[in-house]
């Protein structure tokens, strides 16, 4: 971590903020975590497992704020997680080329960007989607949450929302647990292919647990919103294409 010596505040305080705009708006913020990690010219190898536990941490925070608030619905939930979680378990075991992960984040990243920007209302009537949908749907997102180090939320959040699969908060507290689950299995993966949790994630983690307990009690409530996704949206943009190579 030596060479990380001086841009080490940086680091810390980029996932602060991170953790604690996404966790008031009911994401983990592993892209975010990822963006910072991807701008302050971490290596590749290292932004997986660290982005995987921080992951961990804050969407621990907001599965247990979902739970709480009565919005969490089994039913809807196991589909997705049943097949998914051994799928992040694979992605997280195996090690893709540099280039390959680059674009691979670079195209997650795009998506959470349009994400922020452009998430469907979450008004009109919804429908659970048929069984083996979901189970598919959990498999695919599962495997490319291991892959790329991120919970897999950025993902199912947008399409559970643009397919109407249920309202925007049991869409949240579906994807709080997905998130945890995978970036859980990811990092377990990651783990039993030999490899080590890289010295950078432990002063990482202490700030990411204090400004995910920070953004869940101020919540949207009390934070402009509208205003926290554009930004975030900015710095995810910036980051992908600094990753996909087009600056």
């Amino acid at each position: 971590m030596n060479e990380l010596a001086d841009t080490l505040p940086w680091l810390i305080a980029g996932v602060l903020v991170i953790a604690v705009l996404y966790s008031s708006v009911g994401h983990a913020g592993a892209s975010g975590y990822i963006a910072v990690m991807s701008l302050l010219a971490v290596a590749p190898a290292t932004i997986k497992p660290v982005a995987l536990m921080l992951n961990v941490a804050v969407a621990l925070i907001g599965t247990t704020q979902f739970y709480r608030a009565g919005h969490f619905r089994w039913p809807l939930f196991w589909p997705f997680a049943v097949v998914a979680v051994p799928a992040a378990a694979l992605g997280g075991y195996l090690q893709l080329p540099a280039e390959t992960f680059k674009l691979l984040v670079g195209l997650a990243l795009l998506l959470s960007a349009a994400n922020l920007l452009l998430r469907a209302p979450a008004d009109g009537p919804t429908q659970a989607p048929p069984l083996f949908v979901a189970l598919a749907v959990g498999g695919v997102l599962g495997l490319l949450a291991g892959l790329t180090g991120t919970g897999g939320g950025i993902y199912l959040t947008p399409l559970m929302l643009f397919l109407r699969w249920a309202p925007m908060r049991q869409v949240a507290a579906v994807s709080a647990p997905f998130i945890l689950l995978n970036s859980a299995s990811g990092l377990a993966g990651h783990l039993m292919a030999g490899k080590i949790v890289p010295a950078l994630t432990w002063p990482l983690l202490s700030a990411v647990v204090v400004g995910g307990a920070l953004g869940a009690t101020l919540g949207a409530l009390y934070l402009p919103v509208p205003v926290i996704k554009r930004v975030l949206a900015l710095v995810l943009l910036i980051a992908a294409v600094k990753l996909l190579g087009l600056i």
